[in-house]
Formats: C-alpha cells, sequence, structure tokens
C-alpha cells in the first residue's frame, strides 16, 4: 500500500469517531430509509445462504441491515480502517456479521464469491485508479448472475451539509472527486455489462445497480 494510501487509513481512523455523526447530518433521518431501500433493491429474495461483502463498510450500517434482513445471510464488512470497524463490530449485538480489514483495490477473495457486493457513499473518495480497481475487483468476485450496487451521496442541498460535503470532496482531491461525480454512470459502463440508475424516495442519495453478464 502506498504512502498517500496509508495517510488515508490514519484520517479514517480519526473521522470514526465523528462518522456516524457526519451521516446523520447529511440524511436528516432518512439514513433507514435509505439502507432500505439498498437492501432491497440487492433481490436477495429466498436464495438459500446468500453472501454478501460490503466494501468501505465504514462503521457497519449497511452490512448489519443485511444481517438484520436476511438472517440466514453471511455478511461481511470489508474496510481498511480499523477505527471504522471497531465502531462496526461495537454495533454488532447479534454476533452475526463479519468484519474484515483489507484495501478494496486488493479483495482477499475468491472469483465469483458473493451474491451481492456493495459499496455505500465512499466509492467517490477515492483516487482515480484506485476506484478502478475497486470495481474491477468488484466485478471479480461477484457471481456471474449478482448484483453489484453502488450508492452515494447526491449533492446536499443545504448550506451547511453542502459545504461538508465539498469540503470532503477538496480532501480527497478536488478536481478527481468532481469528475467522478459529474460523469455519472460513464465509470461504471466502462466495466460492467448493465448498468441502470435509481434514487432513493427522499432524494438524499442515488444508487447504481451493476451486472457483470
Amino acid at each position: 500500500m502506498s504512502d498517500i494510501r496509508k495517510g488515508r487509513q490514519k484520517y479514517y481512523n480519526i473521522f470514526s469517531h465523528f462518522y456516524d455523526l457526519f451521516i446523520k447530518m447529511h440524511s436528516h433521518n432518512h439514513g433507514e430509509e435509505t439502507r432500505k431501500f439498498l437492501v432491497n433493491s440487492a433481490k436477495l429474495g429466498e436464495k438459500n445462504h446468500p453472501r454478501v461483502l460490503d466494501i468501505c463498510c465504514g462503521t457497519g450500517s449497511v452490512a448489519l441491515a443485511f444481517t438484520q434482513k436476511h438472517p440466514n445471510v453471511q455478511s461481511i464488512g470489508y474496510d481498511f480502517a480499523v477505527g471504522m470497524l471497531h465502531k462496526a463490530k461495537q454495533k454488532d449485538t447479534s454476533g452475526r456479521t463479519q468484519f474484515i480489514n483489507g484495501d478494496a483495490a486488493r479483495l482477499s477473495f475468491a472469483d465469483n464469491s458473493f451474491d451481492v457486493v456493495c459499496c455505500s457513499h465512499a466509492l467517490y473518495e477515492l483516487k482515480n485508479e484506485v476506484r478502478t480497481a475497486a470495481l474491477l475487483e468488484m466485478k471479480r468476485v461477484v457471481k456471474p448472475y449478482g448484483l453489484v450496487l453502488i450508492m452515494e451521496h447526491e449533492v446536499p442541498r443545504k448550506r451547511l451539509i453542502k459545504i461538508l460535503f465539498y469540503i470532503r470532496m477538496m480532501s480527497m482531491g478536488p478536481k478527481d472527486a468532481r469528475e467522478f461525480v459529474k460523469q455519472g454512470t460513464l465509470p461504471f459502463q466502462k466495466i460492467f455489462a448493465d448498468v441502470t440508475l435509481s434514487h432513493s424516495q427522499s432524494g438524499k442519495s442515488k444508487l447504481i445497480t451493476c451486472s457483470k453478464t
């Protein structure tokens, strides 16, 4: 891992103490609705023991939402920041969700391992080459007829939250992050065979659904 990536690790270890508060400020109590929208979009239905991988899982809210919705699911949260994973494990009162420390650009799983791979409100924060590598890894580990679900924030409307949103983008590298946001679904269409765009009911988030076949 590069020195820059190690620096990002330290940043997220610190940010883990404020992450949930930031998300709550942005979502304005729509966080549960957004997670429900993502989990339902996975279309796991009556699948027998489905496997779900949440990349850049942060403090684990999405991975835990899958566990709560589907009692027979194997839900794995994956993040390179130990601080985020520590917070996630504290939330996992059932002990049924697995949390693994690792790099999104180098997933430690075999090909075609998961029914669903998701990444929620994190992909735009990755640098261009790391983001592309992470998407290719998601494509590699999802099953042929599985889904890759990418949830991202819509640009906030409220002034304070909008300022905080752009401060975060600038901390990632303003040009790279802004270009990724402006491209819409194009980066995904370059990698996946089928890409669709939908929006949460609150309008706080957008969901890019990708299939590799």
